[in-house]
């Protein structure tokens, strides 16, 4: 059998998947009919693919029906309401058989005898006498099919059921020194689909797939399954990688069984060693308050008030120089950094990654840190109407209370309208877009740094 699962790239989990089977099946010559049982519970008819391998031309399907009326004991008794059943003394107790008509099973078994009375919820063990029609214990496809000759024939079906999706997990230590990390990845692939898969091949797509959805429809990320043979011939170790459409597959290069109601990991690669990272330090003052507006916004007390938090990001680039240059599927990167005291790990932050091709760079944000301070100030604000303009200042403090220096990038947002212009920048500043500018900011150990600025606004 062969899985393959897709992955689109949000943190939530796909539901959706695609099992393709092949089996060998006995046909009679001529129309009969044939049930294929242990297929998913979740299992979309309309999708359903039938396939003779070896007599495609002469095997046809006519008809296809999904019997997936599973049988459970409420359900069972509610067949049988307004038709004989038994009650038996349960073992050890003394009585005889009670036979009577089920007349209802809420709240209770209501029991018409033959006489005319009626017992609820009387004492003994029910007996029935077969399984009603329209019951089964397995979710089966049922088909009238034209074969043109008797015997065994090897058929290939396909299918899309829900409860299948995969997503992949990094976990990362980051080195004494905060210049290197060492990276391993894993694949979660959950199985709620309602079938067991034995001995599948895993095939895991990266990608964003686009699908049509009902109206109204609840909307779901992809994930793709199949199941067929694997050679015993390939490497038993982690996932190889390749480009597919447009998208990247990764196949697990061993057979492996996905037990329904169950969750499975999987290493997706090996790990490796010493990646050079950068850590990073922001800090973004602003509080966003709004919307920006297409007319300027001369409120004067807009965006004064000021977050303190200095974020801590880790930068690194997917790239073969640094030991990568791998297409990284969407998944939650955990970064763990050892105590050097008892040497265990400790985890020191958590990100999600978008799918991010090769020679592109990956930042994490891990939290904010706790020996950095920040804090923003409006020093003026002028509105001049008559000259459609407006001048406003700031000034940014920077505590360091850590005992080596660090540099902090001082994120600005312009946020009054799109014409503007920086004056009197007591640093140098990068325009990121055409509201944002970037300041970096050296501030010395157990010290304090300030940032002036002003922007001028016209329209």
């Amino acid at each position: 059998m062969t899985q393959a699962a897709y992955s689109g790239n949000s943190g939530a989990v796909p539901e959706f998947g695609v099992v393709k089977e092949t089996r060998t099946i006995e046909l009679p010559q001529g129309v009969g009919r044939y049930r294929f049982s242990d297929v998913a519970a979740r299992l979309d008819p309309t999708t359903v693919k039938f396939r003779s391998l070896t007599d495609p031309q002469g095997t046809l399907v006519l008809e296809q029906n999904f019997e997936y009326d599973l049988v459970t004991p409420q359900r069972l008794m509610d067949k049988y309401i307004d038709r004989k059943i038994a009650l038996e003394p349960a073992p050890g107790q003394k009585g005889k058989t009670i036979e009577g008509a089920l007349l209802s099973t809420a709240g209770g078994r209501m029991i018409g005898l033959t006489g005319g009375e009626v017992w609820i919820d009387p004492p003994g063990n029910v007996v029935l006498p077969s399984l009603p029609g329209g019951l089964i214990t397995r979710p089966t496809l049922e088909w009238l099919l034209r074969s043109a000759k008797a015997g065994p024939q090897k058929v290939e079906v396909a299918y899309q059921t829900e409860g299948l999706s995969w997503e992949a997990a990094y976990t990362a230590v980051l080195g004494a020194d905060d210049k290197t990390m060492d990276l391993s990845a894993w694949v979660t692939i959950v199985n709620r689909s309602g079938a067991t898969y034995g001995d599948a091949r895993l095939k895991l797509v990266a990608g964003d797939v686009h699908r049509v959805e009902p109206p109204k429809a609840r909307r779901e990320l992809a994930a793709y399954g199949a199941m067929n043979a694997l050679s015993l011939q390939e490497p038993a170790r982690g996932f190889q990688e390749k480009e597919f459409f447009e998208y990247h597959l990764y196949t697990l290069g061993r057979r492996s069984t996905l037990a329904d109601n169950s969750v499975k990991q999987l290493e997706m690669f090996e790990p490796v060693s010493n990646v050079p990272v950068e850590k990073v330090f922001v800090y973004y003052g602003f509080v966003p308050e709004g919307v920006y507006l297409n007319q300027p916004d001369r409120n004067a007390s807009l965006g004064t008030r000021g977050n303190t938090d200095v974020d801590i990001y880790l930068k690194f680039k997917n790239e073969k120089e640094r030991r990568l240059g791998m297409p990284l599927p969407a998944g939650r990167v955990r970064l763990f950094k050892r105590d050097p005291a008892d040497k265990q790990l400790e985890l020191v932050g958590e990100d999600w990654i978008d799918h991010t091709p090769k020679d592109e760079e990956v930042l994490l944000r891990l939290g904010s840190s706790f020996d950095l301070r920040g804090e923003r100030k409006q020093t003026n604000f002028q509105v001049d109407e008559a000259n459609h303009s407006m001048r406003e200042s700031f000034e940014i403090t920077l505590r360091n209370h850590k005992k080596e220096p660090v540099r902090v990038i001082v994120k600005e947002n312009l946020y009054r309208t799109l014409n503007w212009e920086i004056e009197q920048p007591s640093l140098p500043f990068e325009k990121k877009d055409a509201r944002t500018i970037h300041f970096t900011v050296a501030v010395p150990a157990d010290s304090t740094q300030r940032l002036t600025y002003t922007v001028h606004y016209t329209w």
